[in-house]
């Protein structure tokens, strides 16, 4: 898409599709494929994928200054070209899928609002009414998204959701999921969070077999690969895809009578499952969406598990095979996930906590007040405040109401966006020694004007505090990062990052007692951000282009 297209799509749009098939797919245990799978135990439901099919949309138009695609085109400043807004690792998306509730359309709605931290930039509902799929999506916060008419053309027991991070790239809408599609044997919908390192030769392969993607997502991928194979019954098309894929997906379908829920062997990315009062199944990428709507969380979705529900034969759980050891993503731990989700089994909260005393205990200093890069380094700065027995305090409070785009004073003023987002707190900080712990450094262009920042307001001493090993290698895996030569703990070691960044001190946590705090589960979870070494390697000439940054694939790696 051009970008006057682009600027022309104005505000947020969101897209309806329908579907009319009869009822194809049986359970599965109704058919004699079972020796492809190992029975796994009981297990709660998910959504599926969808391919695209050739139907009417109906365009919604929202209030301009509610969208981010308008925004990023006009003549105002794009707010990341001065807070250094991507100098973090982003989450790509979250996803959900409920099945059993007649609210299930608005259910998903109130899930994807607490997974909203995973995905601003575009958010989408499939929802499954007698054997109709139809679906809404839009660019833009799920607030903005949908409205209480919209979500009344959206009826039915059964609904997948998802929100959506990418960069601002012109071809924006279109990428939005869940993606929708109709083959020969029916509709499906999908909603998918990771990436498929073996994107770019997949879809090659299936654009010379005539194929026509479009999309940029690797997402699309997947329904092609359903639409092509010659199975029959719907789990063993899932099978086969998955099959061939490799790399980081949790993934949801929706069919006109199923629930699927998908997580790759090696369970890089979250999904947990949970079931509501009524006996509604829920799958959402983390716990604090089950919450919200009041389910009870069951357990995690197991790595290498397709898990189906329909009226039929309840939840039924199968294993792709082989399986190897898991290799879950730690920055869950340390940056995307909720404080108060439970991720691969832990609670994010207490992770965070113990990295901050962790911290106080192998990097101490004499100091007068701990604060936090809000609001990630909160809860590891409360760790570190306390095993240090110094006072936690709000020395930086963070706006939450910057939009993407603002209009620039005339005049110059130093580090404008920084402070935009963040506000120091003079009485916390002037004549202070002060412990300011975050998350992670990425760039370091951030966590430079934070310290400049502090110190004109007044700090003493500025001691930064990273509640994570450093950032060396780009992530493969669902998570955009820069290329490693972007990464400043890939060109320097901590004494230079100290100097470039201006603070008196600074430390990060050691992996090798991370590693001690994980314990026994510590194999089981991917460090390839820290270390470089991939559990799976990205294939051919893999380049990050801006309008496909779903793909998620950055740097220039040989395989």
């Amino acid at each position: 898409m051009s970008a006057a297209a682009a600027a022309a799509a104005g505000a947020t749009a969101a897209t309806t599709h329908q579907s009319h098939h009869d009822n194809h797919f049986r359970s599965f245990a109704e058919t004699p494929y079972q020796n492809h799978f190992s029975l796994a135990p009981k297990t709660l439901p998910k959504p599926y994928k969808h391919l695209f099919s050739n139907t009417r949309k109906i365009a919604v138009t929202a209030a301009s200054s509610k969208n981010p695609l308008k925004d990023v085109v006009l003549d105002g400043h794009s707010f990341g070209s001065y807070f250094d807004d991507d100098d973090k690792p982003r989450e790509e998306c979250g996803v959900v899928g409920i099945y059993g509730d007649p609210e299930a359309s608005r259910l998903c709605y109130l899930a994807l609002h607490s997974l909203q931290h995973r995905g601003q930039e575009g958010a989408g509902i499939v929802a499954v009414h007698e054997n109709v799929l139809q679906t809404i999506t839009g660019v833009g916060l799920v607030a903005d998204v949908f409205s209480e008419s919209n979500l009344s053309q959206l009826p039915g027991d059964m609904a997948i959701g998802h929100v959506r991070y990418s960069t601002a790239g012109f071809s924006m809408l279109e990428n939005v999921q869940p993606f929708v599609a109709s083959y020969k044997f029916g509709s499906v919908g999908v909603a998918h969070n990771g990436n498929f390192v073996n994107y770019l030769a997949l879809r090659a392969e299936l654009e010379e077999d005539g194929a026509i993607f479009k999309t940029s997502s690797d997402t699309e991928v997947v329904l092609h690969l359903i639409a092509k194979s010659k199975k029959k019954p719907f789990l063993l098309r899932i099978l086969e895809a998955c099959e061939k894929l490799q790399g980081a997906y949790s993934m949801v379908f929706a069919t006109q009578d199923k629930l699927v829920a998908v997580r790759d062997p090696y369970g890089f990315r979250p999904l947990v499952m949970g079931e509501r009062e009524n006996g509604a199944i829920v799958f959402a990428s983390e716990t604090c969406a089950l919450d919200l709507i009041e389910a009870k969380y069951e357990r995690e979705v197991l790595p290498g598990e397709i898990l189906v529900v329909d009226k039929d034969q309840g939840v039924q759980s199968f294993s792709l095979v082989p399986k190897p050891e898991p290799k879950s993503c730690i920055f869950e731990h340390i940056y995307f996930a909720q404080p108060n989700s439970v991720v691969f089994g832990r609670s994010v909260y207490e992770s965070r906590c113990a990295f901050g005393e962790i911290l106080a205990t192998v990097a101490p200093v004499d100091c007068d007040v701990v604060i936090a890069v809000p609001d990630s380094g909160v809860v590891s700065a409360l760790g570190y405040a306390k095993k240090a027995g110094v006072p936690f305090q709000q020395g930086l409070i963070r706006s939450h109401y910057v939009g993407r785009t603002f209009i620039e004073p005339s005049q110059k003023i130093r580090d404008f966006g920084v402070k935009l987002k963040l506000s120091p707190v003079r009485a916390v900080l002037e004549g202070k020694r002060v412990v300011v712990v975050d998350d992670s450094i990425v760039r370091g262009t951030t966590s430079s004007k934070i310290v400049r920042l502090l110190k004109e307001a007044g700090a003493k001493e500025v001691h930064m505090r990273i509640a994570s090993p450093p950032i060396i290698a780009s992530c493969y895996y669902g998570v955009d990062t820069p290329n490693s030569e972007e990464l400043i703990s890939n060109r320097m070691n901590v004494e230079e990052i100290r100097k470039f960044i201006g603070s008196d001190s600074l430390a990060f946590l050691p992996l090798d007692n991370l590693n001690k705090l994980l314990g026994s589960d510590s194999t089981k979870y991917c460090y390839a951000c820290f270390s470089g070494k991939y559990p799976v390697q990205p294939k051919g000439n893999v380049e990050k282009v801006e309008d496909s940054v779903d793909n998620g694939l950055s740097g220039n790696i040989e395989a």
